[in-house]
């Protein structure tokens, strides 16, 4: 299957499991879908996608009524079975499951979004030694605008295709252990230059747009001066947490070094990228921290704008960055 080489090559976890969610509803024709991973004893909602109330509701209060707590396997829901049992569930209406089945469908979030989950197919994210990393959901095939069951031949199509996602996850997971940066859990600087020599070849192959995000805390060193570097560390994970829920999932989001962050912003114009930035420094005035508020100063730069190389972008960056905090600070320069 040719999705195998193309997940395999995928480092971003965020991207691979958009991916493989993406993918297992093309094949299906799913209008819906949740991804699972498996932490222990429970199910962790990682990535959810729903064409009709992403256009009703609008992407980011979607994920938000649609994200809900971890689910332990004990608990009688579809997920959990799968994942207990390595078991392929493909049921026509979750509405009429018998009462006498080992599991049942949990109807409150439908409820809250006024979205009816009519058929479903679950599938396990099993590796070749029988460990279930995770879940996969796939909700109301379509035919022509209906809501219709999945044919019995997508159960096989969509195992394969989980098998090869679950090795697909466990070696990003693994990458990810040398890649992360400790204290905020984003990716670290050596993530980051590989990442942007690879986007620059993508850029520079297919003439998309590449805008990169250099963000600097302001002030740092007077919080941690005035309150200890523990309050200067939750500082920064707060801000790295912020970044995360603020960016897009394919957008890149890494610690540069010290209160530095780099945004890698693919496909996204200049324009694209400062209405970004000033977003994310509202974002981050508004917030409270630990110590109290904090404000930021960002540095825009795009290619083919601002030169031609990676090294052009990250130097045109940085000197946005330095004009921002040279104006005044908690603003963005380009």
């Amino acid at each position: 299957m040719q999705i195998g080489i193309t997940l395999a090559s995928e480092r971003d976890l965020r991207v691979l499991l958009e991916r493989i969610l993406g993918e297992g509803r093309r094949f299906t024709h799913a209008e819906a879908g949740t991804l699972f991973l498996r932490e222990g004893d429970f199910l962790h909602f990682a990535v959810v996608q729903n064409d009709r109330l992403a256009r009703e509701l609008g992407e980011e209060e979607m994920k938000r009524l649609l994200r809900e707590e971890p689910l332990h396997l004990r608990e009688l829901s579809l997920a959990g079975h799968v994942a207990q049992t390595g078991d392929v569930l493909n049921l026509h209406d979750t509405y009429m499951i018998p009462p006498d089945r080992p599991y049942g469908f949990d109807a409150r979030v439908d409820a809250r979004t006024n979205y009816r989950t009519q058929s479903i197919l679950v599938v396990p994210l099993q590796d070749a030694g029988g460990n279930v990393l995770g879940v996969l959901e796939l909700i109301n095939a379509l035919d022509r605008g209906r809501v219709v069951p999945f044919d019995s031949q997508y159960e096989s199509l969509v195992r394969a295709l989980a098998s090869q996602a679950a090795v697909a996850i466990r070696n990003a997971r693994l990458e990810d252990l040398s890649f992360k940066d400790a204290l905020t859990d984003v990716y670290n600087r050596r993530y980051f230059m590989i990442r942007m020599e690879e986007e620059h070849k993508r850029h520079a192959r297919f003439n998309e747009p590449l805008s990169l995000a250099l963000l600097d805390l302001d002030h740092f060193k007077e919080i941690n001066d005035r309150l200890g570097h523990r309050a200067g560390d939750a500082a920064l994970r707060d801000v790295a947490q912020l970044l995360l829920k603020h960016s897009r999932s394919f957008s890149v989001v890494t610690r540069y070094g010290g209160d530095e962050f780099a945004i890698i912003l693919v496909n996204t114009t200049k324009a694209g990228a400062i209405t970004y930035g000033e977003r994310i420094r509202a974002v981050l005035e508004q917030h409270t921290f630990g110590h109290g508020t904090t404000t930021v100063s960002l540095g825009i730069a795009s290619l083919p704008d601002d030169g031609v190389s990676a090294d052009d972008l990250i130097v045109a960056a940085d000197r946005a960055l330095y004009d921002a905090k040279r104006l005044g600070r908690n603003r963005v320069s380009a």
